[in-house]
């Protein structure tokens, strides 16, 4: 149990622990029973065993009054009596004892009718205080010894049947009620338990929603920035290795890396927007997003930048595919472009989009293997992890590996439902 239940615990029952049993009390709060302390009892704890202490009182000063009409031994009626009132004393133990209490009761109601209320009471706290393999033996004895006890101590004014019946019955309801009690409290018990679990479980369900949002935002920036970057890499490098570069060629550069910044600078703006924003579409007031129609852009930033790229579009109305298959698409493109600008530049690549209504949009990237050895790049494979997930999510799928001539290929399949 975490710390926050742990402090929530106790004030559960804040402000109205009166009202409660100690017994509920104690189970509710999860450190009483670690700390071995035994529970306090409350205002109603205290009404209820004064109660119940007169009601033993009260029985017994009952029987006590039949005594004088019974033919006992001489000095037995003061021995039922002070039997009577030690059990009666013994009573405000029930909380503490409860199975030893009961237990002890049926000797002693045995031996003397004015102990017969202590023993109900006794009774009766061992059905609320403890499971029923206790009450069975304990009520089933006393039951037993129901008819020895009325065949040497007969009631003149009652047969002998119907003051058996009335005992068993007397002693079968006080059995019912005291676990129907005992059954309320741990129905509170249980509901409490699954109030906590269902709270856990909605912050479980909190957190991994949290977390597979912070990692859709993650894969989009990726996507979006990685692209970007690459792009000022490429042209500061060319302007770093060739500083006496014609001037169209520099202020062509520059222009490049200062418009890849200015796009790189919006894409960051907009998924920040996103992130505060708290919504997974496209934010308000915020640039549309790309979809398949913006492949064509795409293809001639990356050619601005020196790429040899080869576009086969092969799709008749890019406006008619979905936006969510689009932008999909457009991501798979502009990955395996940052791909191949990073571990294959200047490898001439080829982009195949294909797809009709009700079949699939395909999207195809490939590019031969460098001619030189290219250094290792960090973090070499995320994008595509994520965007074969992407592509999970969207009803299809993403396949990239290596080709028999060294190149690689980026192989998208994703569903073009019919409209």
């Amino acid at each position: 149990m975490s710390t926050d239940e742990r402090a929530r615990a106790p004030q559960e029952t804040a402000g109205r622990r009166w009202l409660f049993p100690s017994a509920l009390i104690h189970e509710l709060d999860p450190d009483a029973g670690a700390s071995g302390r035994r529970p306090r009892r409350t205002a109603r704890d205290w009404g209820v065993d004064f109660s119940l202490f007169l009601l033993a009182v009260l029985i017994g000063l009952l029987s006590a009054d039949t005594l004088r009409h019974e033919d006992l031994p001489h000095g037995y009626a003061a021995l039922d009596q002070v039997l009577g009132a030690l059990a009666c004393g013994a009573v405000w133990l029930r909380r503490r004892r409860p199975v030893g209490l009961a237990v002890a009761m049926v000797p002693v109601a045995f031996l003397s009718n004015t102990a017969g209320g202590a023993g109900v009471v006794a009774l009766f706290t061992l059905a609320v205080h403890r499971p029923f393999r206790y009450v069975a033996w304990t009520a089933g004895a006393s039951m037993a010894l129901l008819p020895v006890f009325f065949w040497l101590r007969p009631d003149p004014d009652v047969p002998y049947g119907w003051a058996v019946a009335a005992g068993v019955l007397l002693t079968a309801a006080m059995v019912g009620w005291g676990m129907f009690v005992r059954s309320k409290r741990q129905l509170v018990l249980s509901l409490r338990d699954r109030a906590r679990h269902a709270e856990a479980e909605a912050r479980l369900r909190a957190e991994q929603a949290q977390r597979l949002a912070r990692e859709a935002i993650a894969r989009e920036m990726h996507d979006v920035l990685a692209h970007r970057l690459t792009l000022l890499s490429v042209h500061a490098g060319a302007l770093e290795f060739r500083p006496d570069a014609p001037r169209e060629e520099v202020a062509r550069a520059a222009g490049v890396i200062r418009e890849s910044a200015h796009e790189a600078l919006q894409d960051l703006r907009e998924i920040i927007g996103v992130l505060r924003a708290g919504e997974t579409e496209e934010p308000s007031g915020g640039r549309p997003q790309p979809t398949l129609a913006a492949v064509d852009g795409l293809v001639a930033e990356c050619r601005e930048a020196g790429m040899k790229v080869t576009l086969d579009h092969r799709v008749a109305d890019p406006g008619a595919v979905p936006a969510s298959v689009g932008r999909t698409a457009y991501r798979i493109v502009q990955e395996a472009l940052t791909n191949a600008r990073k571990h294959a530049p200047g490898t001439q690549v080829t982009v195949r989009l294909a797809g009709t209504p009700g079949d699939a949009l395909t999207v195809t990237v490939t590019h031969p293997a460098p001619p030189a050895e290219v250094p290792p790049v960090p973090g070499s494979g995320q994008g595509l992890i994520g965007l074969t997930e992407r592509a999970t999510l969207a009803g299809g799928r993403l396949e990239h590996g290596a080709r028999p001539d060294g190149g690689f290929e980026v192989r998208g399949w994703l569903p073009w439902p019919r409209t």
